[in-house]
């Protein structure tokens, strides 16, 4: 079934099943009201270049989060919850279509007239739109620039923010290399406001999104640009870590202004009586960066080894926080091995939206949310990025040609149980483990290259 069929299909499905149940016809402008039976709102936000263990929910002592550590309270916080790619925009596609990489057809940064999601694919704001949704992007797009690949053309109905990596958070221009170009639109539209943060910005349209769709389901995607590099947190932040060494006290700047911008939003939903109805997520697409532009580090991958860009638990084991008032208990912990691709099946369950008739390689993790005796949705994981690659299988990790690892460690083994930092190599004494797994990872990647 081609894409569009399947849009078609799953709106007049879905919706018709949604607003039966609620002993209405299609709805209007403003529709159904605050009926509680109403499909529900989604809210995703994302961090960029987030550290593993950069919130006080996850151990970090120097960094306020009061905001996200709030959520955290009110929801489930996921101890073993992976990536898909330690870089942004494959990360983001497994996120947008609950596939790998591989399969979601984007394994590299997007960028222009080279690398971009394809058309082709279903994406989250597809599926939910097509179950009566209106759907928003605000932020840090990063899957596709080019005609074909722009956000309303993947299923958003509205967009607001940057197209490509980064920007500078004052001019809006490309925060990169050259050429020296404005990267700012709305919608399909460039957009001025030079000298207006960026966050701020993103925050105005937010609320604004969220004002107006009070009385209808929405989602609202928040991919923020923070704490990526250029590390330009709100002066209020930077005053209070100035007794922090650098670079960490203009990342740590960084980390609270995204934590204040999330308040704000969550505020904004209680405010409008939307938070029993609301399910909410946040998680980091990535490690944090070891880059020039961001002073060679910030961010703490705590106990594990490994950054952005590295396949070692640092650059893909990464925060994840899920609240949902009366489904999702409070205050709890889930320490099963998840990962983002499985956000995709798990917002349609909760939603109750039709997935798409395609191979989707994420699980749904309402029974792990909602249990702590559910069992771990994957028993095995696949990474692929260039000629980095690693498969976990139950407590065995196997990564070759890691990042960050010594030359001497091409092949790398470990057992997570007992090495979460992985420091000890144990390729050599396992030698039957590593060929059990590099099996497994030749049998993965032929699999999703022919789909």
């Amino acid at each position: 079934m081609k894409r569009r069929d399947f849009l078609h299909r799953a709106g007049a499905g879905v919706l018709a099943s949604a607003w039966a149940a609620m002993g209405t016809g299609a709805p209007g402008p403003g529709a159904p009201g605050a009926d509680p039976k109403r499909p529900m709102n989604v809210i995703l936000i994302v961090a960029d270049d987030l550290g593993a263990v950069d919130l006080g929910s996850y151990g970090c002592k120097d960094i306020a989060t009061p905001h996200l550590d709030a959520l955290a309270k009110d929801g489930v916080r996921l101890t073993q919850f992976y990536v898909a790619a330690p870089v942004c925009s494959p990360s983001r596609a497994a996120l947008m279509t609950g596939r790998y990489p591989q399969r979601a057809g984007l394994v590299t940064n997007a960028s222009s007239g080279k690398a971009a999601l394809p058309s082709d694919q279903v994406t989250l704001a597809e599926a939910l739109r097509g179950a009566g949704c209106r759907t928003a992007v605000f932020g840090k797009w990063h899957l596709g620039r080019d005609p074909g690949t722009q956000p309303r053309e993947q299923g958003f109905d509205e967009f607001f923010g940057h197209l490509e990596g980064c920007i500078d958070n004052y001019s809006h221009f490309y925060f990169w290399s050259g050429p020296n170009r404005h990267d700012l639109w709305r919608n399909e539209e460039e957009h001025w406001e030079p000298g207006a943060y960026f966050p701020d910005l993103v925050l105005r349209e937010a609320l604004r999104f969220l004002d107006e769709n009070r009385d209808r389901p929405f989602f609202l995607y928040l991919p923020s640009n923070l704490p990526h590099y250029p590390l330009q947190g709100e002066a209020r932040f930077r005053t209070m870590y100035e007794a922090l060494p650098s670079p960490r006290r203009e990342y740590a700047a960084h980390v609270s202004t995204l934590d204040a911008k999330v308040g704000e939003v969550l505020a904004r939903v209680d405010a409008l009586g939307l938070r029993d109805r609301t399910l909410v997520l946040f998680f980091s697409d990535n490690g944090h960066s070891l880059e020039e532009r961001t002073g060679f580090g910030g961010g703490s991958g705590g106990p594990y080894r490994g950054a952005k860009f590295s396949l070692l638990e640092g650059g893909i084991r990464m925060p994840c926080i899920v609240r949902l008032p009366g489904r999702v208990p409070a205050g709890q912990v889930r320490d099963q091995v998840t990962a983002a691709m499985d956000l995709f099946p798990t917002v349609l369950d909760f939603c109750g939206a039709a997935p798409p008739p395609r191979k989707i390689d994420g699980r749904s993790l309402a029974p792990v949310l909602e249990s702590a005796a559910a069992p771990s949705p994957h028993t095995v994981l696949h990474w692929q990025t260039g000629n980095q690659w690693a498969v976990r299988d139950s407590n065995w990790k196997l990564v070759v040609n890691g990042q960050g690892l010594d030359p001497a460690d091409k092949t790398f083994l470990a057992n997570l149980a007992t090495d979460v930092g992985e420091t000890k190599n144990l390729a050599a004494d396992h030698p039957d483990i590593v060929s059990r797994l590099r099996a497994l990872h030749e049998a993965w990647l032929k699999e999703v290259q022919e789909q």
